[in-house]
């Protein structure tokens, strides 16, 4: 359960550089529910990175999308879950034992090292793919019939949820069921660019669709002023 709506949104810091990212910590605390870390700034900062934006006291959305064997995806999950983030990523397309071992391995650890367990939530389509993509890389199906199996794969498999473009909720909701948790980017508040996000929705439109997380960088990071930016964006979720 959600304390506020505001919660909803997690900033995404595409940065390589931790001073900036703790200090954007600092400014947007209270105003958003957390933020998401990804591989430029994990591949740059590594875990003493982490530690570092972690030790403000916002929850990580640490999007790392692990594909690979269900070994060496377990021994991922192992290798971040004391870190206590708040949500890891899987790629669906990684099969049903991946994602079981994924799910099974965060609880063992977060039991272990006394931590809250994260959302283990899969990548089905990156939103910066459509069905020209998907064609381009032998995926005859549009994308949208190509998430639906995906998201029923991750629920079957034990998924908290997915990461989902804000178009394909009520498909997903429709695939993995009410209790599914949707991790929702390619939100672009009225009036912003789209950037490389092809797939795209405003914030409130969004959370009527029925997203539990959304996912906002660009909006808020390059703004010039985040915190202003983020606030707005919080105060259009509880008109």
């Amino acid at each position: 359960m959600l304390a506020r709506e505001q919660d909803r949104i997690f900033t995404a810091l595409d940065t390589t550089d931790v001073e900036v990212a703790v200090a954007t910590a600092h400014q947007l605390k209270g105003i958003v529910g957390g933020l998401k870390l990804g591989l430029e700034f994990f591949l740059s900062c590594g875990v003493d990175g982490f530690k570092r934006v972690s030790e403000t006291g916002m929850p990580i959305f640490l999007d790392l999308k692990f594909h690979d064997i269900p070994n060496t995806v377990a021994g991922a999950v192992r290798a971040v879950a004391p870190l206590a983030p708040k949500i890891i990523t899987v790629h669906t397309q990684g099969g049903t034992d991946m994602m079981k071992r994924a799910v099974e391995t965060a609880h063992e650890e977060a039991h272990k090292y006394s931590v809250p367990a994260p959302w283990v939530v899969g990548v089905t389509v990156l939103t910066s793919l459509d069905d020209v993509d998907l064609t381009s890389i032998g995926v005859d199906v549009p994308v949208g019939t190509h998430v639906a199996r995906l998201a029923m794969l991750a629920a079957e498999s034990g998924l908290d949820g997915m990461v989902c473009s804000p178009h394909e909720i009520a498909l997903v909701r429709g695939a993995a069921g009410a209790d599914f948790k949707l991790v929702v980017p390619g939100i672009r508040p009225a009036g912003t660019a789209f950037g490389d996000q092809k797939r795209v929705m405003a914030p409130q439109e969004a959370v009527t669709a029925g997203a539990d997380v959304l996912v906002i960088g660009r909006p808020i990071t390059g703004s010039g002023n985040p915190a202003v930016a983020a606030k707005a964006i919080a105060d259009s979720l509880v008109l």
